[in-house]
């Protein structure tokens, strides 16, 4: 499966995390012998979706180190099973151990929480969106992490779409400035894709009449937004609408069901369970 994300990004992020462990490893220059071969099985023991494959390969290829996967990106693999082997120098390899372990783990408990939401909402038109809610510096192998789960991707940065939010509405309202003005300042600019967080049924009128593209509906409930979304799509045809904040696995299907085309998890990513999964050094 392929991520969204250059090379280039992949390979600064491995770096990134190697850098991170200074430029020596004394224990194992004090207790491993130079030029030791070994490798090392990748075992996932907790089972789950695997995701990360391509950063880990940066991290060991950054290590001097190659990796043989037996299983790909996006699969879901069973509990206790080898996902791959690693080989180099002993001391290489067990520098390699901890960052690449980092990713793959991340990653991997993204995917695997993302697979969960998606599953609930299977049979629906419903998509599973990440937020900007990640970790600084990993975006990349977060937002590829949650399409190994298969969601799909929201906005990646702040310079491709507007989405106006709570902060956005007062900004307006002290600048005395119209969110249709907005919205029209930024098709000017050349922006297709324009967001509206919307909290009452003011706002929500407010941004169809603005020209809004989609509606976040934020922190309501089921039976507000399959209300809400009813009216939105009257005053704007094709209209996309959005579900956010308060989403559970437990009430995702409930939003789905209620006409969510979209729903955004801040979860996914800013609070993920690692797997768990390690490396077992064989001669």
């Amino acid at each position: 499966m392929a991520g969204l994300f250059s090379r280039r990004e992949i390979e600064r992020i491995a770096s990134a995390a190697l850098a991170e462990d200074g430029r020596l490893d004394i224990t194992s220059a004090v207790t491993v012998p130079s030029r030791t071969r070994a490798g090392g099985l990748l075992e996932y023991r907790s089972g789950g979706v695997l995701s990360g494959l391509v950063y880990a390969e940066a991290v060991a290829r950054g290590s001097g180190c190659t990796i043989e996967w037996t299983a790909h990106e996006a699969d879901t693999v069973q509990r206790g099973s080898t996902i791959g082997v690693i080989h180099g120098d002993l001391r290489d390899v067990l520098r390699a151990e901890r960052p690449m372990l980092n990713l793959l783990q991340r990653a991997s408990g993204i995917a695997t929480t993302t697979r969960s939401y998606v599953d609930a909402v299977r049979g629906t038109r419903c998509r599973i969106l990440h937020t900007r809610k990640t970790a600084p510096g990993l975006r990349a192998l977060d937002v590829d992490a949650v399409l190994a789960g298969g969601g799909f991707p929201h906005r990646l940065d702040l310079t491709q779409q507007v989405m106006v939010k709570d902060n956005h509405w007062q900004a307006l309202g002290r600048a005395g400035t119209s969110l249709q003005h907005a919205l029209a300042e930024g098709r000017k600019r050349g922006v297709t894709a324009l967001y509206v967080e919307v909290e009452s049924v003011e706002q929500l009128e407010e941004a169809c009449a603005a020209g809004a593209t989609r509606l976040l509906v934020d922190n309501q409930s089921p039976a507000t937004l399959r209300e809400w979304a009813g009216r939105a799509r009257a005053l704007a045809p094709g209209i996309e609408i959005e579900a956010t904040g308060g989403i559970t696995l437990e009430n995702v299907r409930s939003y789905a069901d209620a006409g969510a085309d979209f729903i955004s998890i801040g979860a996914l990513t800013h609070s993920p369970k690692a797997a768990d999964i390690a490396i077992e050094i064989k001669s």
